[in-house]
């Protein structure tokens, strides 16, 4: 359950980290941005592997680049989905994508060396 919590709180900095670079990317509240993150959580769950799987012939053409847009459909889908949350078009939910996949890469670094898994 803390794995989770912390997990949650690393997409929501990322999130808000991206709002700070991003122009198109906008949330209400700091509750919007943590139910944005938990939400993004669910999604990437239960949709993220369904579209991974449908598009793997895609994904494997492009080298697993098109797994970018995938993370930026999952954000779009959020967006969709919770109201108080918005962003611009698909340049934006890209940009947003791989400022979540830098932020948690970095968040997940010393976790590893310090349990002496590499």
């Amino acid at each position: 359950m803390t794995g989770f919590v912390l997990r949650v709180v690393i997409v929501a900095l990322g999130l808000w980290l991206a709002t700070q670079i991003l122009p198109g990317l906008y949330f209400a509240n700091a509750g919007t941005l943590l139910g944005a993150a938990l939400l993004l959580g669910i999604v990437n769950a239960i949709v993220r592997p369904i579209a991974v799987v449908l598009t793997l012939p895609l994904t494997l053409l492009t080298l697993g680049l098109f797994l970018l847009v995938i993370n930026a459909a999952m954000l779009g889908l959020v967006a969709l989905l919770l109201s108080g949350f918005q962003i611009s078009g698909f340049w934006t939910a890209l940009g947003a994508s791989l400022i979540l996949s830098v932020t948690g890469w970095v968040a997940s670094g010393p976790s590893r060396t310090a349990t002496g898994l590499r």
